[in-house]
């Protein structure tokens, strides 16, 4: 979609040589957060974005280019592109809006463009209807500027009103309807009831539904939308409430892409690194260097990301070692062959091996490019896997990992929790923390009060924040579901002895000490309630979920579905926030069903960090 608007909203055709036709791009920050995770600014530029700015910016008038503007319909967003057309800064505008915008904005715009005399240069006007981010091939958040309007602290504070409420869930809803137009199709909702999910659901099937009443506008109709992704068969909604699990956001992971996320400054796709500028002794008295601040893209270009985010950590950590073995290789064959040609004399021996090398030199200088990216990708995770194991041994992550993976699925535990907490040398106060948090949800009964103070004074003595804790005591309280807590699957990972293969000398990880878990498949509580209703299974946690057709003629409330089919296609989408576990416990689902799809969405993607800081902040409420 967003290559079709960047070519003034035509498909853009595939094999033309010809130039692209040079054009500005003029986003706000909404749409930088749309395109950034998906076109590179080489891609850009291969589609004829010479320039790209903020709406907001001090532009320089351009006057023989087209402007191709990309930005949510806001007020003042309207009021910069009226400015724009007065200014006459560029030669034609095609003014494309993230979101509908209303009739009124219309007119505004229209009026100034009369007003600048500038009818005949506004060239188009579109609503792309694509208020949505997309991070993976099979992952969507909601927003990124303004997130805290819908965060999972947004939604839960006790003191919201109604209206409040009304406009979170009308945010949420009208980003899902833009996903659904880009999508191309209609899904079946399902949804557990009495929870903020099943309010987005009632407004969205209400919104599906007026649109394809509405012939003359619908946006589900007709060629316009091309044959969307799914073949004949509709796809399946679930919308899911965080609040059913809230171990999961807090769990300690192994995975390299929840990892990163957990640790590092992950976001949109992009990590920050602080570079440690290496142990040099600075001179007494001198100023300390400062650090470097490193950001890398990890994308669908990306081969070595796209095949091991998913991976165990130990895993990534051998595979960056053997992407170097290999990439040493074929560089020392490039230099091997250089001396070679080097060779001076006339004997036969030499000319014959000449003629054969000049074959290989010529294959091994066309692979160089080739070579160069390889060896950006070896460094940059070489660099961020090295980021993330100072994190796992200097915080014990493993040990943590391996002692939630047992606590959740109900394992007898080799240590006191009270041991772990008070272990000085293992975690941060908030590792401590999260792992208290989850023992206390997973936990069928709540600990006696005595135990309770007991735990409290050691986590006090850790320097641990309590506050998150009064608010899990309330949701745990609250919520009906307290008297069978979710179970979270019975296999623990096996660790499989330390490294022994990684640890040869001359690799560039120090995994000494490090367990070796390997992950056994368990579906966490969301890919559970997934297989439920996409498999048509009967199951007591999702039986009573409502059952939402947008193009039935009359609503019905119902959790009767109509169609006793399992689903090829699935979309969970959390209300409330979702993270890389959860993300990434479905991708591994789903890769064993053969020929079916699942996609992953979320109001906020959140670390557990962040996650704690919102249940902090509903606690001084």
């Amino acid at each position: 979609a967003l290559k079709r608007m960047l070519n003034f909203n035509v498909p853009p055709v595939k094999n033309s040589t010809g130039e692209p036709v040079w054009k500005v791009l003029i986003y706000d920050r909404f749409g930088q957060d749309i395109i950034s995770p998906l076109l590179s600014v080489k891609e850009l530029r291969d589609m004829g974005i010479t320039l790209h700015l903020l709406l907001h910016s001090d532009r320089d008038a351009i006057p023989d280019v087209p402007a191709v503007y990309f930005v949510m319909p806001t007020e003042e967003n309207i009021d910069r592109m009226c400015q724009d057309l007065r200014n006459q800064l560029y030669e034609s505008y095609y003014l494309n809006f993230i979101s509908a915008i209303s009739r009124s904005k219309l007119e505004d715009i229209a009026n100034a463009a009369i007003g600048a005399n500038a009818v005949t240069q506004v060239a188009k006007v579109f609503d792309q209807y694509l208020n949505f981010i997309t991070l993976e091939d099979d992952m969507f958040v909601l927003c990124n500027q303004n997130k805290e309007l819908v965060s999972y602290r947004a939604i839960n504070r006790p003191d919201i009103t109604d209206t409040e409420m009304e406009t979170i869930m009308d945010t949420i809803v009208d980003s899902l309807f833009c996903f659904f137009v880009t999508l191309g199709a209609i899904p079946i909702i399902r949804c557990s009831r009495g929870t903020a999910a099943e309010m987005v659901a009632v407004k969205l099937d209400k919104k599906l539904r007026e649109n394809l009443r509405d012939a003359r506008n619908s946006l589900f109709t007709g060629d316009a939308l091309g044959a969307g992704q799914f073949s004949f068969q509709r796809p399946l909604l679930v919308l899911v409430d965080r609040n059913i699990d809230l171990a999961t956001p807090l769990h300690h992971t192994w995975t390299y892409q929840a990892l990163v996320h957990d640790v590092l400054d992950f976001h949109l796709n992009r990590v920050n690194l602080e570079e440690s500028t290496g142990t040099e002794s600075s001179p007494a008295g001198a100023r300390p260097k400062k650090k470097n601040k490193k950001s890398y893209d990890l994308t669908a270009s990306d081969k070595f990301w796209q095949k091991h985010k998913g991976s165990p950590f130990p895993e990534v950590a051998e595979s960056v070692q053997q992407e170097l073995e290999s990439y040493r290789a074929q560089e020392d064959e490039v230099k091997r062959l250089k001396s070679i040609m080097g060779i001076e004399g006339e004997d036969e021996g030499a000319i014959s091996m000449l003629s054969d090398n000049t074959a290989k030199l010529t294959s091994a200088v066309s692979s160089l490019p080739e070579l160069l990216e390889k060896k950006r990708l070896i460094d940059l995770h070489t660099n961020v896997a090295t980021a993330v194991l100072e994190h796992i041994k200097s915080r014990k992550l493993d040990v943590y990992f391996e002692y939630e993976e047992k606590i959740m699925s109900k394992s007898t535990l080799d240590k006191s929790l009270l041991d772990m907490i008070s272990d000085p040398d293992a975690g941060t106060p908030e590792d401590k923390m999260r792992l208290f948090l989850i023992y206390y949800i997973s936990s069928a009964q709540v600990p006696s009060e005595v135990d309770l103070e007991q735990y409290k004074k050691a986590l006090m003595d850790a320097g641990c924040n309590l506050a998150p804790l009064s608010y899990i005591k309330q949701w745990k309280a609250f919520t009906k579901m307290a008297s069978a807590p979710t179970s979270y699957g019975n296999t623990t990972p096996k660790p499989l002895g330390l490294f022994s293969r990684v640890m040869n000398t001359g690799s560039q990880f120090v995994m000494e000490g490090v367990k070796n878990l390997v992950l056994k498949q368990q579906n966490l509580p969301v890919t559970r309630i997934l297989d439920n209703l996409m498999e048509m299974k009967s199951n007591p946690e999702t039986d009573d979920y409502r059952y939402f057709d947008p193009k039935m003629l009359r609503g019905s409330d119902s959790s009767v579905p109509r169609n006793k089919n399992p689903f090829q296609e699935a979309i969970v989408f959390i209300v409330g926030g979702g993270n890389y576990i959860e993300y990434q416990n479905l991708i591994d689902y789903i890769k064993g069903k053969q020929g079916k799809h699942v996609l992953y969405g979320c109001s906020e993607l959140f670390n557990a960090t962040q996650f704690i800081k919102q249940v902090d902040n509903l606690c001084n409420i």
